[in-house]
């Protein structure tokens, strides 16, 4: 069980050290989970399709190169949105022609060096394919070239996450007028856009919505092909990126819904899609990864306020940002542990279990039933593999927790493996100016 593998994980990291005074919070990345996850990827997508396909982790999901390493081996390419994320897939050693491009503000330098190392490249606006035009009148290239749009089919449960609203910030917004008008024309134009890019949302949005998205997206290309077809006699858009978004369960330890799910409502909802005529692309990237890691703080200090008990741990806003700012939208599950790391017995009590950072608010769970924690247990942030621990909120200078992969041996010796270590005070004052401080003396 699942369970059992992590409460096995907990334990070793305690009895190695992984916490410890100096550094009280630890993330723990299950290394086989992860490759399960990415084989069911492919998997679910080759059952209904002999047509290629390139998964393309959303690196924005896993920021770590050793994460991004794991997942190339795995056969997934990578989806990138800044220089940085280029840059690390770069460092990754993620082959070009398995990197996607997407932005809504990309500069002209990086448009440059995307269309110099061959990364495929998605426009966002009419104004980034004017850019495009001038670059390839200069010198030609190898990335594949594609425009989002934006289908305007409404939003989910979480605002900030739904890109296909009638206001959203990404793409062509194809409901306004003229617009539709206006993508066939620029394909017409422009014989080296071959790809149609759709990203409906994420977390929060119901798979209907998101089969109605690519829905839209494939009939948009079958326009613009006939169109291609009747003008320039050949179809022109040969791949369609469907974005990812698969939402992930926090209630439970169960994986739904699945990627084999999402595959076969794609398949019935789609079918065109999968017949051949379309290269594909997707961009899952919270799917993959957030069932697979394990947030591990200590409890410093307990205490009563207002008759509520309190335990006051090291993990908070500054690895958990999106729960302590939006805990309706991403509530987590608190697993604990006594401070030998075995799960922890006893009646459950409502309390909450708080963070080190200087505001109020910083809290991870609120009035939760759990074992009356104490000082020196442990608890852990359950499904926290995605976006929790690698995009670090650096308030009140807290530290950015070390990352570590583990397996397991057929005896159940858990092993690990530092992805990122935890980051020295040296670094902060290195990152915060520390080499500079009499700069603003005059």
């Amino acid at each position: 069980m699942a369970s059992d593998r992590r409460d096995r994980a907990v334990r070793a990291a305690v009895d190695q050290r992984l916490l410890s005074q100096d550094h009280p919070v630890a993330a723990l990345l299950d290394t086989e989970g992860v490759r399960a996850s990415a084989a069911e990827l492919r998997a679910a997508f080759a059952a209904v399709t002999d047509a290629p396909v390139l998964h393309a982790f959303a690196v924005k999901a896993g920021p770590l190169v050793p994460v991004l390493r794991l997942l190339s081996q795995e056969g997934l390419g990578a989806e990138v949105a800044s220089p940085g994320e280029l840059a690390l897939t770069r460092a990754a050693g993620v082959p070009p022609e398995r990197i996607v491009l997407d932005s809504p503000a990309k500069t002209p330098a990086e448009l440059t060096e995307a269309v110099a190392l061959g990364v495929a490249v998605n426009a966002d606006n009419p104004q980034e394919l004017s850019r495009l035009d001038t670059l390839l009148s200069r010198s030609p290239t190898a990335s594949p070239l594609g425009l989002r749009v934006n289908p305007q089919i409404g939003g989910g449960t979480i605002d900030a996450l739904s890109t296909a609203t009638p206001t959203s910030k990404f793409g062509i917004a194809l409901r306004d007028q003229g617009a539709r008008d206006e993508v066939v024309r620029a394909f017409l134009d422009r014989p080296w856009l071959t790809r149609l890019h759709t990203h409906t949302g994420s977390q929060g949005i119901p798979l209907s919505l998101l089969a109605t998205g690519i829905r839209e997206a494939y009939e948009l290309a079958e326009e613009i092909n006939e169109a291609t077809l009747r003008a320039h006699g050949r179809r022109q858009v040969d791949t369609l990126d469907i974005g990812g978004g698969l939402p992930v369960n926090f209630a439970s330890d169960e994986h739904t819904p699945t990627f084999a799910e999402y595959a076969r409502l794609l398949a019935a909802e789609v079918p065109g899609l999968f017949d051949g005529r379309y290269g594909l692309v997707t961009e899952f990237g919270r799917s993959l990864l957030a069932k697979h890691g394990t947030l591990l703080a200590r409890v410093e200090y307990t205490k009563t306020s207002g008759a509520r008990p309190i335990a006051v741990t090291h993990a908070g806003v500054q690895v958990a940002t999106r729960t302590v700012y939006d805990p309706d939208s991403w509530p987590l599950r608190i697993a604990t542990y006594d401070a030998e790391g075995r799960p922890k017995d006893g009646p459950l009590t409502d309390q909450d279990v708080a963070g080190p950072a200087c505001f109020a608010g910083d809290l991870l769970a609120v009035e939760r039933p759990l074992p009356l924690l104490e000082p020196g247990d442990v608890i852990a942030a359950l499904d926290t593999g995605a976006y929790y621990f690698t995009a670090h909120y650096a308030y009140n200078s807290l530290p950015r927790p070390g990352v570590y992969g583990h397996t397991e041996s057929p005896d159940g010796t858990v092993h690990f493996t530092p992805a990122r270590p935890p980051q020295q005070l040296a670094e902060i004052v290195a990152e915060s100016g520390g080499a500079h401080r009499d700069a603003l003396l005059g």
